[in-house]
């Protein structure tokens, strides 16, 4: 029952109406995206599965049903920033491949993806992600593991982890000069210009092109 997408869409659903104050089931049915994947009948086999309680008009998570719900809104929250943040996705494009994104997403795989992010607290829209794992195990230090290369200090070094551009000339004169992923940077400079060394070279970079590089510290 798990993995079935139309189930943790809907529980998701639930989660979210609950967030909102609201755990009525007709409100529920009503909501455009629920319906797609769910009627009646549906939420009669998810409460005889034991992942939810229905009553009159309110709909509750068993504790089954919310330890899946919270697993879904994780992941699905967690791919928004990921879609938001790193791949720089228009935001009207977000929510729809956050929801086919996240049904992809292993345990392993989403609590690297928060670990990558520096776990987190909201969603873009502000909604809160809850906490795996991972999140527990840092001892209060919450900061992504790949940064912008503005984040680094001068004298300190990245290792390019990847590169966001949608410019294949930008790409390829970058790579030409030995910006690629794998490669170590260390900022020289970075008034009154971004200054970065490479090897025995030492280039000055666009602002832009900073925006674009992401780098994890090498210490």
């Amino acid at each position: 029952m798990a993995q079935d997408k139309g189930i943790e869409e809907v529980l998701e659903f639930i989660w979210s109406q609950r967030e909102q104050g609201s755990n009525s089931i007709q409100q529920l049915l009503n909501i455009e995206e629920v319906a797609e994947e769910a009627d009646m009948k549906t939420l009669e086999r998810m409460q005889r599965d034991a992942l939810i309680k229905m009553d009159g008009d309110t709909v509750v998570l068993t504790l089954n049903g919310e330890q899946l719900a919270e697993a879904a809104i994780r992941r699905h929250r967690l791919a928004e920033r990921l879609l938001t943040e790193v791949l720089s996705l228009d935001p009207e494009s977000i929510e729809k491949n956050a929801c086919s994104f996240e049904h992809t997403l292993s345990h392993e795989v989403t609590d690297s993806i928060c670990t990558l992010l520096g776990h987190p607290p909201t969603c873009p829209h502000g909604l809160p992600i809850p906490k795996g794992n991972c999140c527990r195990k840092t001892g209060g230090e919450l900061k992504p593991i790949v940064q912008q290369l503005s984040a680094l200090d001068v004298g300190e070094t990245g290792r390019i982890t990847f590169i966001v551009s949608n410019s294949h000339m930008r790409l390829d004169k970058l790579g030409t000069l030995g910006i690629v992923p794998g490669s170590s940077v260390r900022v020289h400079q970075k008034r009154p210009a971004f200054v970065i060394q490479i090897g025995e070279t030492t280039l000055a970079l666009d602002p832009e092109i900073i925006k674009e590089i992401y780098v994890k510290r090498v210490f």
